[in-house]
């Protein structure tokens, strides 16, 4: 959940009074903040389903592992690119710190689909929206000449204490060719949590929090800890970061420091004997390969740029009644779809995804464990354990595009327009 000082940028007092009445309404609400609808003044007119492309937006690093022989520096190479999307994740919607909006909630079926084409030759996203109470967003991101490949959902639990705090719930799958082995590698990750610093002065970013894991079928785990700016030192989000055969946290093979948002440094063996002798990489930030999306007329009503176009519109030209009108529609939209469904007994057809709610997974039953993630990945707090489902991938591609008067008709329907 991420909150911003537009409100200081509207004209006169009235931004600086919306923005205090906002967080008075937050400190005294009791509950899971994303019940809570956010005033317009605070929105961003990116809906949170875009966000899964944030993991993949240095797709060279992320098809790196497949062409690593060595377990140890596979498991490496893909400690490095989880710390490289963190930036995007957590801080890339605005350079200067302070200035982060409170995404667009995505409705049930929503999509953001979209690619990238560069060195690493073509990379696929496909984002959906699987469940709405809760809210969770899962997603697959596929490297195809590599055969790379990540999937995931998540949730978001934001309460408030002193600040925003918010648990993410979820986790994600990478699964990496590995040359000359019979079977792929794969990669459990864990989400950190993060909280909200600067509400006070309305200028906020954000802060990871605590420990995350990245543990492998090969026998290798990465424990990313994470920490910020204090009082009197440190930096702001700073992380220090390593890898290990699994169960002998002490036997550091590689050690990472650094700031998620800037540069880190990776150094073999443990910390304590860092030096230029024993660096092993040091990264800045590369620029970011260009997402392709399909023109608004091209995209499929569902699709989060075209469902939210009057939405997005009305938010940049700063019209706020419009705003509330317009994403005022699509909610009604929805809970009558939703009501209409619950009269007739039947459940929303997810596009790409299944939740797979009987038997075990394999990954969270053999990996699990390592990361202190259940066994059924918390199904019950993101609306089912969901899995990417190929057969659903390819009944969707091998569809005709919905025509012009199929898409009002749908956006009639489901999104109120």
């Amino acid at each position: 959940m991420d909150f911003t000082s537009s409100a200081q940028q509207q004209s006169g007092g009235a931004g600086g009074a919306g923005w205090g009445a906002f967080l008075k309404s937050i400190a005294s609400f009791n509950g899971d903040l994303s019940t809570l609808t956010a005033p317009p003044f605070i929105l961003s007119s990116t809906s949170l389903t875009e966000f899964s492309s944030y993991w993949c937006e240095h797709p060279s690093v992320f098809a790196a592992p497949a062409r690593e022989p060595d377990a140890t520096r596979r498991a490496l190479l893909v400690l490095k690119w989880f710390l490289t999307t963190l930036k995007q994740q957590y801080a890339s919607r605005s350079e200067q710190y302070g200035n982060e909006k409170k995404p667009l909630n995505p409705f049930l079926g929503e999509l953001f689909l979209g690619k990238w084409e560069d060195d690493a030759g073509t990379t696929e996203l496909i984002s959906e929206q699987v469940s709405h109470h809760p809210p969770a967003t899962a997603y697959n991101i596929t490297n195809l000449p590599n055969g790379v490949r990540l999937e995931g959902y998540n949730a978001q639990k934001a309460s408030f204490s002193k600040t925003i705090n918010v648990k993410q719930i979820g986790h994600a799958v990478l699964t990496v060719p590995a040359p000359s082995a019979a079977e792929p590698d794969r990669f459990l990750i864990t989400l950190p949590a993060l909280h909200i610093e600067g509400l006070i002065f309305g200028s906020p970013f954000i802060e990871l929090e605590g420990s995350t894991y990245i543990t492998s079928s090969t026998g290798f785990t990465a424990k990313i800890d994470y920490s910020g700016k204090g009082w009197l030192s440190g930096k702001k989000n700073s992380f220090t970061a390593t890898l290990y055969p699994t169960g002998k946290e002490k036997d550091v093979l590689f050690n990472v420091s650094g700031q998620w948002t800037k540069s880190f440094d990776i150094h073999s063996g443990p910390a304590k004997y860092n030096s230029r002798d024993n660096l092993v990489e040091s990264w800045d930030p590369l620029p970011l390969s260009e997402l392709i999306v399909a023109p608004l007329e091209k995209q499929h009503p569902l699709e989060s740029r075209r469902a939210w176009a009057k939405v997005a519109a009305a938010i940049a030209r700063g019209d706020l009644d419009a705003v509330s009108i317009e994403k005022g529609k699509i909610e009604n939209a929805q809970r009558e779809m939703r009501a209409k469904e619950k009269t007739g007994g039947r459940t929303w057809s997810r596009r790409y995804f299944t939740a797979r709610n009987e038997g075990a997974d394999q990954v969270l039953t053999s990996l699990g464990l390592a990361v202190g993630l259940p066994a059924d990945g918390d199904a019950d707090k993101t609306g089912g354990l969901w899995r990417f489902d190929f057969a659903k991938a390819d009944a969707a591609r091998g569809e005709s595009p919905p025509s012009e008067d199929e898409a009002r008709k749908v956006a009639r329907e489901l999104l109120g327009q």
